[in-house]
């Protein structure tokens, strides 16, 4: 079983006495590609949670945002509602009547001091993690990636299942270019004659018979697609036992790390499809050769996602 590189998950728990949330997403890309944003109370702690994060994600375009629901914390007496920020309050209110020289505030501009955004932002705790403290982090994190696995998990079985669809889809198209080559040879050399018959009788005459045997059968040597079936087929079956889907004991162990590979089978599947349109003089193999190619692109736009 293969896993795809987007995913999404997410955990919290109780931080400070508020409410700790951690949230894991990704986009396919070659490499990891890892953005962060954190509390204030974990910067220190960044090199360690981005250690962390690439150990068990190997790669992909990761965005990883650890916060607090600062708008509904979880402290007793909060009530739910933003605190004020009081000591701002009041040095907002000595500054107004020092100027002024007056002793009390309007209260239409004490309105105006409780609207100012430092006033309503809760003052950050930014002391050192203690052991616990940090020992509860790794497991929110740890929790959120088990759950992103288990979204990667779950898109790559759909993957799977998407490429296994494909890849029949080639298959069968495949098995409908045998009977058209059975004829075609036929047809080719059917053709020749005609041809040389409508030469005059003196040219025909000088024709050399042993020569033109070894021409046609040069000729219709470079028409044969055995070689390119034979291989287009071996390179569905790798493609097959790549993602999982093909082992000894019938089982299907999660693979990591074969995005790329499945990249490069794909590319050589597009080499046998065109050497087969290339060798392809019959329209009715022509449109089946197109066909092939138009599921395969789509399976090359899906392997950007596996992992």
């Amino acid at each position: 079983m293969i896993l795809s590189m987007t995913g999404y998950g997410k955990a919290e728990t109780i931080f400070r006495g508020h409410k700790l949330i951690c949230e894991i997403r990704s986009l396919n890309s070659k490499s990891m590609d890892l953005s962060v944003r954190l509390i204030p109370q974990l910067r220190s702690r960044e090199l360690d949670l981005r250690t962390l994060v690439a150990q068990r994600l190997e790669r992909g375009k990761v965005d990883l945002a650890i916060y607090e629901e600062t708008s509904l914390p979880c402290g007793e007496g909060q009530g739910g509602v933003t605190p004020i920020n009081w000591s701002a309050v009041t040095e907002y209110a000595s500054q107004y009547k020092a100027q002024m020289n007056v002793t009390e505030v309007p209260a239409e501009v004490m309105a105006a001091i409780l609207r100012f955004p430092d006033v309503l932002k809760t003052q950050e705790d930014t002391s050192d993690l203690t052991e616990d403290e940090w020992s509860s982090v790794q497991t929110l994190l740890n929790q959120a990636i088990d759950a992103f696995i288990a979204f990667r998990t779950q898109e790559g079985l759909s993957l799977q299942n998407m490429f296994t669809e494909k890849l029949d889809g080639i298959a069968d198209l495949l098995a409908q270019v045998e009977p058209f080559e059975k004829g075609r040879v036929a047809k080719i050399k059917e053709r020749l004659e005609a041809n040389l018959a409508q030469l005059s009788a003196e040219t025909q005459a000088k024709t050399d018979r042993n020569r033109l045997e070894q021409e046609m059968i040069y000729y219709l040597e470079k028409l044969d697609i055995t070689e390119e079936k034979v291989r287009l087929t071996n390179h569905i079956k790798y493609f097959r036992e790549t993602m999982g889907t093909l082992t000894s004991n019938n089982q299907s162990p999660i693979s990591t790390g074969v995005g790329k590979k499945l990249g490069f089978i794909a590319q050589e599947m597009g080499r046998e499809i065109n050497t087969l349109g290339s060798k392809s003089n019959q329209s009715e193999m022509q449109i089946i050769v197109v066909k092939m190619k138009d599921i395969l692109e789509q399976i090359k736009e899906q392997v950007l996602n596996v992992l």
